[in-house]
């Protein structure tokens, strides 16, 4: 029922395009919920913790779960375990684990534990840039670029992938422009990232301000060069990520549970969930590899584990149906 009512917000052409489609569409999920969802908790979250989650993540068909970030714990106390985390973790060769990096420092330690894939970060406004990292959005691609820089001489083989944050709203300069995000993602292709994320960092997105960002983005490059980023703060996430999959995006992050949050945007809530993106997909007709059943236990384990009820209706309604 709750697939059906987002299905009905599509365009037609959408519709169509799902239903006309004998092989069925593959829609890559990136799992941000180690990462992004556990940073912004209050509360410390025990490595082991951290670690038998995502194990539980890795044995869900997910392709691509970020599983911490390489920043200092003086301003990410959360993520002062990255090394052991990310060595300890029984890694699957069938999937990727990237690590968020702000700067050479970072690399160089993400680097030395094996990582294979990093992620980047720019904003596409002014202010969140500076409240965020210090330094204007020219500053931070120029950061960006010291990285790239320096994986060549570390690890060429290093995959890249961007994140800009805020690319329709900002709590600091209120409505992005589109040509600002077009501007920022078409740096961030020039310097060598596979892919670009682009975030709703606050949740203010709609249908229409997230049509406007794409299409813009589409004069610059392929949908295949983009992803989706939605947080739910005004329940519009799951209507966004149908409007990007309209305009031929496939890659979507999600938090399992819904977690997440930035310490740098009051208000903003966690992202969407990742049990209740698969449930809409999958009854789309869209394929992600995923199990379901799986996604809704590890959501409901570190929900316990944080003591927070998760954010996920379809956790909420369907773990009795599975576990109970």
């Amino acid at each position: 029922m709750f697939a059906n009512t987002v299905r009905s917000l599509l365009p037609r052409r959408a519709q169509s395009h799902f239903k006309r489609n004998l092989h069925k569409p593959f829609v890559k999920i990136v799992e941000v919920g180690p990462r992004d969802g556990l940073q912004n908790e209050p509360t410390h979250v025990p490595t082991d913790v951290k670690i038998e989650f995502i194990n539980k993540l890795s044995e869900t068909g997910l392709q691509s779960i970020e599983v911490t970030s390489f920043v200092s714990p003086k301003w990410v106390p959360q993520m002062g375990d990255n090394t052991e985390v990310f060595t300890k973790i029984a890694k699957k060769p069938s999937i990727s684990y990237p690590v968020l990096v702000p700067n050479v420092k970072g690399l160089e330690a993400a680097v030395s534990v094996g990582a294979k894939e990093i992620a980047v970060f720019a904003s596409a406004s002014e202010g969140f840039s500076r409240k965020n990292t210090n330094c204007s959005t020219q500053e931070g691609v120029n950061r960006i670029k010291e990285i790239v820089e320096k994986t060549k001489s570390l690890d060429s083989t290093l995959r890249i992938r961007g994140y800009i944050s805020c690319v329709v709203g900002c709590p600091y300069d209120g409505y992005i422009q589109p040509k600002a995000v077009t501007t920022i993602c078409e740096s961030l292709l020039s310097l060598g990232c596979y892919e670009i994320s682009l975030g709703d960092t606050i949740g203010v997105g709609t249908r229409s301000t997230m049509e406007k960002m794409i299409k813009d983005l589409l004069k610059i490059t392929s949908a295949d060069k983009l992803a989706i980023h939605c947080h739910d703060t005004y329940g519009q996430a799951l209507v966004n990520i149908c409007t990007a999959l309209d305009l031929g995006i496939r890659v979507v992050d999600s938090s399992v549970s819904g977690l997440g949050g930035c310490p740098y945007a009051a208000g903003a809530t966690g992202n969407v969930a990742s049990e209740d993106l698969v449930y809409m997909l999958h009854g789309m007709g869209a394929e992600t590899g995923v199990d379901l059943k799986k996604l809704i236990s590890a959501g409901h384990f570190i929900s316990e584990k944080i003591k927070k009820p998760t954010a996920s209706r379809v956790n909420k309604a369907m773990y009795k149906k599975y576990f109970q």
